[in-house]
């Protein structure tokens, strides 16, 4: 079975460091400061990590995380070939300064991804670089998976990660929804999966957030479930928090960071139609809308240009303001590894309709309770669940106190931090046991 974190400080188990603050490396091959996971499980992550009395580095390739007090950033840069507003560029030739570069570039020509494998390499450079008494205690990935990490993994500076899901989920949903010449593009855009499913089965501790996501991690990495942990994520409750203004009648808000199928946009957008034959609804979707994608083509056929609002790169502070605007909120995605916008809009006491996809029914509770929770890709469902919540404020008012309270029950970055810092007890006292196993066998 997974194992859930929840043991204490004194139960971590005896190691070189068990009494001392640790040196972590927590590790980052992109890092977007204002939407998107990685980022803001680093930023949180790390603050509270520091917070406990450890030595936090955080190395990220671009884009690089805005982080709080308390831990330092290391930048790792590369050729950044899928910045904005310019992506795909052509580098200038002085850019090229390692085989990794070129690498990095001719990948992207291609059709794949290469960023987790040429950030693995890089970052293993650095560390490796470095005199072995300024080298962290323990290596955090977060998601990265790329050969450099195994290639850095020693006794001394064991490499631990964190998979949030396995990112076979979303080529399965994007193949699921292509053309044929689309698929051979997904296929080669998704080649780096092969590479993180060996590093994932060779990395001897795994950290990630829903009980959904460790089965899936087994399933699809064919990673012993022995070896994962589980440490749900947190949200900022004293940022995200109940609005003093009053909310917009009819406004509906989602997330959405990537216009692709996982995020169940086209379901909610047709549920939105049948909204608007009886009532006077708007949609905002924090995350942007990629031209010619699934959404721009869905929201031609029905005609919601004029429903629908995309803002995208908010700050913290406005993000708040934008959920705690809404009379309702939604989370309609097809998959989920954890979700933090539902815990971040359950922290704004946002009344929530949110799937059972995942696993957003362990992270929004019971249906009726703190939610109110329908079957992926059902517009007709999301319709209904969303009516319900526009129509009754009673309802709605008690869903949105009793997500609150959930979020406050169970999501803070503080318990997070605490546990996580327990598990890489438990991670250096084992790789410590297998290190006197080897030179007892030598």
């Amino acid at each position: 079975m997974l194992r859930d974190q929840q043991i204490s400080e004194g139960q971590a188990g005896s190691s070189a460091t068990a009494d001392r603050p640790l040196r972590i490396a927590l590790l980052s091959y992109r890092s977007k400061a204002h939407s998107g996971g990685q980022g803001i499980y680093v930023r949180h992550l790390s603050r509270e990590l520091a917070a406990l009395g450890h030595e936090v580095e955080v190395i990220s390739g671009p884009p690089y995380p805005e982080l709080d007090a308390g831990p330092t950033l290391t930048q790792v840069p590369s050729l950044d070939l899928y910045r904005e507003p310019d992506p795909f560029r052509v580098p200038k030739v002085r850019e090229f300064r390692s085989p990794i570069d070129v690498y990095e570039f001719l990948s992207v020509c291609t059709g794949s991804f290469p960023e987790p494998l040429t950030f693995s390499l890089r970052a293993r450079r650095l560390l490796e670089k470095r005199p072995a008494d300024q080298r962290p205690d323990i290596v955090h990935d977060n998601q990265t998976l790329g050969y450099g990490m195994l290639f850095m993994d020693r006794p001394g500076m064991p490499v631990v990660a964190t998979i949030h899901h396995p990112i076979t989920v979303d080529k399965s949903l994007e193949l699921a929804n292509a053309s044929l010449r689309k698929r051979f593009m997904i296929h080669r855009w998704y080649s780096f999966l092969r590479m993180q499913k060996r590093v994932a089965q060779r990395l001897p501790e795994i950290l990630t957030v829903s009980e959904s996501s460790g089965r899936d991690i087994a399933s699809s990495f064919g990673v012993d479930r022995d070896r994962v942990t589980v440490v749900p994520l947190g949200v900022e409750h004293d940022v995200f928090v109940p609005p003093t203004k009053p909310r917009i009648p009819g406004r509906i808000v989602t997330t959405a960071s990537a216009d692709v199928p996982l995020k169940g946009l086209v379901p909610l957008l047709e549920a939105l139609a049948k909204l608007r034959t009886e009532r006077d609804v708007h949609l905002v979707v924090v995350g942007s809308l990629r031209k010619g994608g699934a959404t721009e083509e869905t929201l031609d056929r029905l005609d919601l240009h004029d429903a629908v609002e995309f803002v995208s790169d908010v700050a913290e502070a406005e993000l708040v303001e934008i959920f705690g605007s809404a009379q309702v909120a939604v989370v309609p995605s097809l998959y989920e590894g954890f979700s933090l916008p539902a815990v971040e809009l359950m922290a704004c006491a946002t009344p929530l309709v949110a799937t059972n996809a995942g696993a957003l029914p362990e992270v929004v509770g019971p249906d009726g309770e703190a939610v109110l929770r329908v079957e992926p890709g059902d517009p007709q469902a999301l319709a209904v669940a969303l009516g319900r919540l526009l129509d009754d404020d009673e309802l709605a008012a008690r869903i949105g106190a009793a997500g609150r309270a959930r979020v406050i029950e169970n999501y803070t970055w503080s318990v997070v931090a605490a546990r996580t810092a327990d598990w890489y007890r438990q991670c250096l006292a084992k790789a410590s046991e297998r290190a006197k196993e080897e030179h007892a066998h030598r």
